[in-house]
Protein backbone atom coordinates (compact mmCIF):
# COMPACT_ATOMS: atom_id res chain seq x y z
CA UNK A 1 0.00 0.00 0.00
CA UNK A 2 1.49 3.31 -1.02
CA UNK A 3 -1.47 5.71 -0.89
CA UNK A 4 -0.09 8.62 1.16
CA UNK A 5 -3.48 9.56 2.63
CA UNK A 6 -4.07 6.05 3.96
CA UNK A 7 -0.52 5.84 5.28
CA UNK A 8 -0.93 9.13 7.15
CA UNK A 9 -4.27 8.03 8.60
CA UNK A 10 -2.76 4.71 9.67
CA UNK A 11 0.12 6.52 11.33
CA UNK A 12 -2.17 8.91 13.19
CA UNK A 13 -4.42 6.05 14.31
CA UNK A 14 -1.54 5.23 16.68
CA UNK A 15 -1.57 8.72 18.22
CA UNK A 16 -0.88 12.31 17.27
CA UNK A 17 2.37 13.09 15.46
CA UNK A 18 4.10 15.91 13.63
CA UNK A 19 5.26 15.53 10.03
CA UNK A 20 8.74 14.10 10.60
CA UNK A 21 7.43 11.61 13.16
CA UNK A 22 4.81 10.48 10.62
CA UNK A 23 7.49 10.00 7.95
CA UNK A 24 9.54 7.87 10.33
CA UNK A 25 6.52 5.85 11.51
CA UNK A 26 5.33 5.19 7.96
CA UNK A 27 8.80 4.05 6.94
CA UNK A 28 8.85 1.61 9.87
CA UNK A 29 5.42 0.03 9.42
CA UNK A 30 5.01 0.25 5.63
CA UNK A 31 8.54 0.38 4.27
CA UNK A 32 7.60 3.53 2.32
CA UNK A 33 9.53 6.78 2.55
CA UNK A 34 7.26 9.74 1.84
CA UNK A 35 9.02 12.90 0.75
CA UNK A 36 8.01 16.17 2.40
CA UNK A 37 5.98 17.35 -0.61
CA UNK A 38 4.01 14.10 -0.75
CA UNK A 39 3.48 14.05 3.01
CA UNK A 40 2.34 17.65 3.35
CA UNK A 41 0.16 17.37 0.24
CA UNK A 42 -1.59 14.40 1.88
CA UNK A 43 -1.90 16.30 5.17
CA UNK A 44 -3.54 19.23 3.36
CA UNK A 45 -6.05 16.94 1.60
CA UNK A 46 -6.84 15.13 4.85
CA UNK A 47 -7.40 18.38 6.74
CA UNK A 48 -9.67 19.67 3.95
CA UNK A 49 -11.77 16.50 4.19
CA UNK A 50 -11.96 16.77 7.97
CA UNK A 51 -10.16 13.46 8.51
CA UNK A 52 -7.28 14.95 10.53
CA UNK A 53 -6.83 18.14 12.54
CA UNK A 54 -3.92 20.18 13.79
CA UNK A 55 -3.59 19.99 17.56
CA UNK A 56 -1.48 23.09 18.21
CA UNK A 57 2.15 23.82 17.37
CA UNK A 58 4.84 22.75 19.82
CA UNK A 59 8.45 23.82 19.44
CA UNK A 60 7.87 24.88 15.80
CA UNK A 61 6.36 21.47 15.05
CA UNK A 62 2.70 21.04 14.15
CA UNK A 63 1.23 17.78 15.45
CA UNK A 64 -1.88 16.28 13.88
CA UNK A 65 -4.55 13.89 15.15
CA UNK A 66 -7.03 11.68 13.34
CA UNK A 67 -10.68 12.72 13.69
CA UNK A 68 -13.70 10.47 14.13
CA UNK A 69 -14.52 10.85 10.44
CA UNK A 70 -10.91 9.98 9.57
CA UNK A 71 -11.06 6.88 11.74
CA UNK A 72 -14.29 5.79 10.01
CA UNK A 73 -12.72 6.33 6.58
CA UNK A 74 -9.61 4.38 7.57
CA UNK A 75 -11.71 1.51 8.95
CA UNK A 76 -13.69 1.33 5.69
CA UNK A 77 -10.49 1.31 3.62
CA UNK A 78 -8.90 -1.37 5.80
CA UNK A 79 -12.01 -3.54 5.44
CA UNK A 80 -11.88 -3.13 1.66
CA UNK A 81 -8.15 -3.91 1.53
CA UNK A 82 -8.68 -6.94 3.76
CA UNK A 83 -11.25 -8.29 1.29
CA UNK A 84 -8.84 -7.80 -1.63
CA UNK A 85 -6.04 -9.57 0.27
CA UNK A 86 -8.27 -12.54 1.14
CA UNK A 87 -9.41 -12.93 -2.47
CA UNK A 88 -5.82 -12.71 -3.72
CA UNK A 89 -4.64 -15.30 -1.17
CA UNK A 90 -7.40 -17.73 -2.20
CA UNK A 91 -6.58 -17.28 -5.85
CA UNK A 92 -2.86 -17.76 -5.30
CA UNK A 93 -3.53 -21.09 -3.57
CA UNK A 94 -5.31 -22.31 -6.71
CA UNK A 95 -2.90 -20.83 -9.25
Amino acid sequence: MTDPTLLVLASLAGGEKHGYAMMEDIQKFAGVRLGPGTLYGAITRLEERGWIRATGARDRRQPYAITGAGRQHLEAQVTSLDHVVKVAQRRLKHA
